[in-house]
């Protein structure tokens, strides 16, 4: 009896940091699960602060759990197996297959580089085993010289797979000839003949006018251009990292009459995306702020999570934040933190192990009644709640225990990683102005941001009910017909995927849609 061959792998690799990896594999893992085509995404080292978990109650980056949701499969770790979490500007966590394995300096990761490919390869080659396809994204650029002879995410994990790359760049950086050109004048001669070609993201205008230009990139690279990507405008799929919100959204102004929301945008954010689903609805205004100001305009102000505490605590006393924060709330406003924000809303958040830093404590905003020990284990879970009789899903991310002093509990855990329980979480001030909570997706469900909506005294706006999972399934198929329309799919699939071996259907579709270009 002959063993199954190890799946065909494709991969994804960029010009740059947010040229359009993650979306162009989440295209593609949609686009194939919809011609019944068993696809897994992998990427072998992920920086970000933007985690989720599995249902195994383990810890990835949340794009690979994006690109599975694509897929119509569960998250696995071996699809992420290294997840990087930037604690200071030389320093991170080091998750390792869904564990948190240890805070280092990049030196230290260095020297540990071998082990981690090892067993970056194995979750790979446990993927290639269960499914038809694995689609490999890449990090950053994949022509970094000075980090080339390190890199495991890029080139070597594609030589290892033998996997074809395509090449993606971004036109509406400027400089996409440039950009497509040098990256392969860059590469030793192995990397560019793994180059089977090229996708060119976010183009504005009449997409017939760079045909020249195509021809022009093919002539002089002889490899062929796949598709051109017009600009997709309200893309609902979550983004990666939060090089997205670099360029902040300006505060409100007399020109936006809409009622706002102030997210403040501290050092080591965490999981931004938990406010996609408020930043959708259009009667409200989201903004990220990062340099302190009066807030008495806002309807509420949030601070999230944060993968570094007491750090960002600190930033938050030190830049001035502190002080505006306790005034707006002491008129008033209303303040809600997530996780890392729920903690350092509390009296003191002590880490007598130096878990983030040196041992010792940090003072709190004083705004809810509260106290945070940051200790291990490592809290991951999906769970369930109620809030005032309403049920969500969210999960949570943390490391640190805490303790209710005078406030009560905000709501209540019903279960985690499917085990039924009954645990109070998060708290809420006397006056009802100040919550927090440890859940992460907590906007997930339209009733509860109804409620919340509700409390800070915006009533009637229109909330969406298709949120969450439904919401963004509808995208993905969105995002795949956007894709199928402007990428010659079979031009890739058939001859350095498959060898021909490919569903008819999706043969059809994507030609049917090569003629419409």
């Amino acid at each position: 009896m002959h063993s199954k061959s190890p799946a065909p792998c494709l991969a994804v690799l960029g010009t740059g940091s947010d040229v359009g990896k993650s979306i162009v594999v989440t295209a593609m893992c949609r686009c194939l699960a919809n011609n019944g085509i068993r696809v897994a995404p992998f990427k072998a080292q992920n920086m970000s602060n933007n985690s989720g978990v599995t249902p195994e109650g383990q810890e990835m980056g949340r794009a690979q759990i994006v690109q599975a949701e694509a897929c119509r499969i569960p998250p696995h770790v071996d699809m992420n197996p290294i997840l990087l979490k930037p604690t200071s500007d030389v320093g991170a966590q080091v998750v390792l297959l869904g564990e948190a394995l240890a805070n280092q300096t990049a030196r230290e990761y260095h020297q540990q580089k071998e082990l981690l490919f090892s067993a970056a390869c194995q979750a790979l080659d446990r993927l290639r085993n269960s499914f038809d396809l694995v689609i490999i994204e890449g990090a950053g650029s994949c022509a970094e010289v000075n980090l080339m002879a390190h890199d495991i995410v890029n080139f070597r994990i594609a030589a290892y797979a033998d996997a074809p790359v395509i090449l993606v760049g971004d036109i509406h950086r400027g400089g996409i000839f440039a950009q497509l050109v040098g990256t392969l004048a860059c590469l030793p001669a192995d990397a560019q003949e793994r180059i089977a070609g090229f996708i060119i993201n976010r183009f504005r205008g009449d997409i017939s006018l760079f045909q020249d230009g195509a021809r022009w990139i093919e002539s002089r690279t002889d490899k062929t251009v796949f598709g051109v990507l017009p600009w997709l405008n309200n893309l609902e799929v979550e983004a990666e990292d939060s090089v997205v919100i670099e360029n902040l959204k300006a505060p409100i102004s007399g020109k936006d009459v809409r009622p706002a929301i102030a997210v403040i945008r501290i050092p080591h954010i965490s999981n931004f995306t938990d406010f996609d689903p408020l930043a959708r609805i259009s009667e409200i205004a989201v903004c990220f702020i990062e340099h302190p100001q009066d807030m008495t305009g806002y309807h509420a102000v949030i601070i999230p999570g944060s993968k570094n505490t007491c750090f960002d605590l600190r930033w938050l006393h030190d830049s001035g934040w502190a002080r505006l924060i306790r005034s707006y709330a002491a008129g008033g406003g209303h303040v809600l933190g997530i996780c890392g924000g729920y903690q350092m809303l509390g009296m003191q958040v002590q880490d007598p192990e130096g878990l983030e830093g040196s041992p010792g404590e940090t003072p709190g905003l004083g705004l809810l009644s509260i106290e945070t020990v940051l200790k291990a284990p490592k809290t991951t879970t999906l769970s369930t709640f109620e809030w005032q009789g309403i049920s969500g899903a969210g999960y949570e991310i943390h490391m640190g225990q805490t303790r209710l002093l005078d406030d009560r509990p905000l709501l209540t855990i019903t279960r985690r990683n499917g085990c039924a329980c009954k645990e109070a979480d998060g708290a809420i001030s006397a006056r009802h102005s100040v919550m927090g909570t440890y859940l992460h997706g907590l906007f997930d469900t339209p009733d509860i941001i109804r409620l919340w909506l509700n409390s800070i005294g915006l009533v009637n706006i229109h909330i969406s009910g298709e949120n969450g999972p439904a919401e963004r399934d509808a995208a993905y198929n969105r995002l795949a017909a956007h894709f199928e329309a402007h990428v010659n799919m079979p031009a890739i699939l058939i001859p350095f995927c498959f060898q021909n071996d490919i569903p008819a259907s999706i043969r059809t579709e994507t030609a049917k849609a090569s003629e419409q270009r």
